[in-house]
């Protein structure tokens, strides 16, 4: 009888497999697709870093964007087709909600299409007033 072998959170962005994350996010995120691996590699860079692992290979990917004082942006969470089912969603989502409550952030924001059941066991609402919020798509269309 085979075992499923254990999985592990860890914020060290040392352990990060950057070619899983650009392969796994380009592959099977929908705001993701076409993303470039440097794009990925300075978004990466430039924010708190998480995954989840299964015997060193990783298997789950999350990044908070934050300037660490009072706002973050939660994003590019994927777990593997392979792995889901299997908690290492909720592994990740535990893990990157400890290592937040650590900061003294007011707000920590994300934007799902289809993973609400999954963030609202882990605290998130809806937004309380979204007719207060804008949003900036970049500059105009030269056409």
């Amino acid at each position: 009888m085979a075992t499923e072998r254990a999985l592990e959170f860890s914020a060290d962005p040392g352990r990060l497999d950057g070619e899983w994350v650009h392969a796994t996010l380009s592959a099977h995120a929908y705001w993701a697709l076409g993303r470039s691996r440097e794009v990925q590699d300075a978004a990466n860079a430039a924010s708190r870093c998480y995954g989840v692992y299964e015997a060193d290979a990783q298997v789950a990917f999350a990044r908070v964007v934050t300037d660490g004082a009072t706002f973050g942006w939660l994003c590019d969470v994927i777990v593997d087709p392979g792995a889901r089912g299997r908690g290492a969603g909720k592994l990740l989502m535990s893990g990157v909600m400890a290592d937040v409550a650590s900061l003294p952030i007011k707000r920590l924001l994300l934007k799902t299409a289809d993973a609400h059941g999954l963030y609202e066991q882990h605290g998130w609402s809806p937004l309380a007033s979204p007719s207060s919020w804008m949003e900036w798509s970049g500059p105009p269309s030269a056409d």
